[in-house]
This record gives C-alpha cells, sequence and structure tokens, in this order.
C-alpha cells in the first residue's frame, strides 16, 4: 500500500494512492497519517476501506504531495552506510554505524523548494532509503527483530550543508538541519509492498545529469541491522524516521563538481517508491 499525505503545508490530508494511479481520501479512516495511526493497526484499517470500496477519489490536479507521515518526533540519520560512499570521501568502513540526529523540522514534501542556507556555499544532495517505524522498538533481541517494527519505506533527500557539517563544528548537526532539508516522499510505501530492502535501486540526477546510481545491497549496516542497532540506544517510536545512508555520487566526494545554487533541479528516485524533484532557491 502507498500511504501521503496531500494539500497545503499544515493542512495536508490523508490519501492512499491505488494502482492504477487514482488517489482515495483517507480522511473517513483516519485524520492523519501519524505515530498513533501507524502504531494502531492503521494500516490494515486503510486497506480494509480500500478493498470495501469506500473512499472518495480526490481530484489530482494540481494537488500538492507533502510528506508522507506529519513531522516525526525524530529523525535518526546512518552516515557513511556505503561502501563505495566511503571510499570517494576517503573514509575507513565503520564498525559501528556512525549515528547523527537531523531536526524533525527539516521534513518537507517531496517536490517542495529547498532552500539554500545563507552563506553556504557547499549545499549538497543525498538519495536515501528512509525508515518509518509503525511500532515501539526498544532493545530489540536482535536484527531479525526490526522487520516487526517497520511500517514501511520512502525516498529522503539528505541534504547537506558540507561547511557547516564539517568545518564549523566536531558533529554534523549544522549541515544537516538546515530549513527544508530533508524532502520525503512522496508514499510511505508499507513494508510488504517494498519488498527486499536490500534490494533496491537509488537514483539522483543534478540539472539533468546523473551523479547517483547506487543500490541499497551496498550497505555496510542493512536495514535491520540498523533498527536492532538503534533501539539499543534509544526509544524508537512510531511514525520516526531513520534515514539509512546514501551512496557514491556526492558532490563532496567529486572533486570539481559543482555545489547546489539557485535554480539547479535535483531529481531523485528509489525503485518501488516513486520519485522526487527539487528546485532550490535562496534562502
Amino acid at each position: 500500500m502507498k500511504l501521503l499525505r496531500v494539500g497545503s503545508p499544515g493542512e495536508e490530508r490523508p490519501a492512499v494512492r491505488v494502482d492504477d494511479g487514482r488517489l482515495l481520501d483517507l480522511s473517513s479512516v483516519t485524520r492523519d497519517i501519524d505515530g498513533a495511526f501507524l502504531a494502531s493497526g492503521g494500516i490494515d484499517r486503510a486497506r480494509a476501506a480500500v478493498s470495501a470500496g469506500e473512499l472518495p477519489e480526490l481530484d489530482r490536479d494540481g494537488l500538492r504531495i507533502g510528506p508522507p507521515v506529519t513531522r516525526p518526533g525524530k529523525v535518526v540519520c546512518v552516515g557513511l552506510n556505503y561502501r563505495d560512499h566511503a571510499a570517494e570521501t576517503g573514509a575507513a568502513l565503520p564498525a559501528r554505524p556512525v549515528v547523527f540526529m537531523k531536526d524533525p523540522g527539516t521534513v518537507v514534501g517531496p517536490n517542495d523548494e529547498v532552500l539554500i542556507p545563507r552563506g553556504s556555499v557547499k549545499t549538497d544532495w543525498e538519495v536515501e532509503l528512509a525508515v518509518v517505524i509503525g511500532r515501539r522498538a526498544r532493545y530489540l533481541d536482535g536484527p531479525d527483530a526490526a522487520r516487526a517494527v517497520i511500517a514501511g519505506y520512502a525516498i529522503s533527500n539528505d541534504v547537506s550543508e558540507r561547511e557547516f557539517q564539517l568545518e564549523y563544528s566536531p558533529q554534523w548537526d549544522l549541515g544537516k538541519s538546515c530549513e527544508t532539508f530533508n524532502p520525503l516522499g512522496p508514499w510511505l510505501v508499507t513494508a510488504d509492498e517494498a519488498g527486499d530492502p536490500q534490494d533496491l535501486g537509488l537514483h539522483l540526477n543534478v540539472n539533468g545529469v546523473k551523479r547517483q546510481d547506487g543500490h541499497t545491497s551496498n550497505m555496510i549496516f542493512t536495514v535491520d541491522h540498523i533498527v536492532w542497532y538503534l533501539s539499543q540506544y534509544m526509544v524508537l517510536e512510531p511514525g520516526d524516521v531513520i534515514n539509512t545512508g546514501t551512496p557514491a555520487g556526492v558532490a563532496l566526494g567529486l572533486p570539481g563538481t559543482p555545489y547546489l545554487r539557485p535554480g539547479d533541479t535535483v531529481e531523485l528516485s528509489v525503485d518501488g517508491l516513486g520519485s522526487q524533484r527539487q528546485i532550490f532557491a535562496q534562502a
């Protein structure tokens, strides 16, 4: 099932995209796609309503797509999680996941405008597989227990300002938490439909030029391992988002490749999870 939220920022309504591309209004099932919906069996209720033919169709013309889950309680990120990305940046393969947090307020719709921060000269792109948590996860017994707490997957652009990230502080937060720096969506694809998270291609173009063409099989730490590992150090709540890392092809790892400037267009996709398109503008 593909769940999404449509409408103006702050006024999104829940919807589901069916196989023929139509959008159906989920407002009779839930007020929003959030942690409470995911934790209370909302996906099963939505699936039943679709099967029963109870949901009215939405007119999709001109309809904005928002992030597929309402503002998450937290966005947890894993850095240097692809072998080819670690190699291009000259970093050693980590023995444990490299974990950092991103301000949940960075989450915007998949096609929303992204703002280049004032003073920025190194705004970069990162296509990533995002995990959305569906059940509370605390001290999971092992990676095999992770699938039971995952609601589904989405595309994430972990936009990063490299000067802020790497030169202004020993921590990465300044370069990761700028306004609009986490387009998410278009859909939350439920785990049963997304298939094997370690068998997905990730793709990103900048102004029509291919920059990233990776595959989740190249992850150092698998999705299941990441969810289990994080649950040993923090409580993962329904609706939380985990960005699982980016493959090679970021500007940071490509000497001579220009960073993003106002007017640039970034297009990204992940197999089976849809696509995004952002135009960058000056803050």
